[in-house]
This record gives structure tokens, C-alpha cells and sequence, in this order.
């Protein structure tokens, strides 16, 4: 993995969750790491929904390895946020590929 290639910031942020006051359990974002990563594919679908038509945009991430990321972790990238779907080891913990789904 050539380090002039990876060209974007990306931050992923792990939930805690804490009560509100009512007995609901909402998550505080807080900060894991800040990588630098590389775009391998992005692109816009359109879905009809019970709600209507909606866009999501999915991103393939590329970065160093990072250990303990998870489906439940969140990166923000650009100001917006995206789930992580999922996340495949490159080499023997050369690199990380992390497929990422916009939230609606």
C-alpha cells in the first residue's frame, strides 16, 4: 500500500451508550482514531422504500491496518457519517478495507 495513495481523512468513532433520563439508551459518539485511507469505489443507488425513494451512497475505505474495528463503529468522512457494513483484512494486517453505507 503506497502512502501517496492514501489521499483522504477519515475518522471512526465508537458508541457508548447512556441513558437519557427516561429510560431510553442513546449513543454518545466518541472518537477511535483518525486514519488516512483511500477511496477504492464510491457510488449513489436509489431505492423506493415505504417512505419513498431514498439515496444511499456506498464507499469502499482502504487504510492501514487498525485493529478492533467493528460493524458497530461509524466514520464520519466529509462532514457526513456512514455505517460500516463491513470490514476485510489485506495481507496479514497489512491493510484494512472498510465497505461503508450513508445513513439516511
Amino acid at each position: 500500500m503506497r502512502a501517496g495513495k492514501l489521499d483522504r481523512l477519515i475518522t471512526i468513532q465508537r458508541a457508548s451508550y447512556v441513558d437519557d433520563g427516561m429510560g431510553n439508551q442513546t449513543p454518545a459518539w466518541a472518537k477511535l482514531a483518525d486514519l488516512r485511507a483511500q477511496i477504492v469505489q464510491a457510488s449513489t443507488e436509489e431505492y423506493i422504500r415505504s417512505y419513498g425513494a431514498s439515496d444511499d451512497t456506498v464507499i469502499i475505505f482502504r487504510t492501514r491496518y487498525f485493529p478492533g474495528v467493528k460493524n458497530e463503529d461509524q466514520i464520519i468522512y466529509a462532514g457526513l457519517e456512514f455505517d460500516i457494513k463491513e470490514t476485510k483484512e489485506l495481507g496479514r494486517k497489512q491493510g484494512l478495507e472498510i465497505r461503508c453505507v450513508s445513513r439516511p
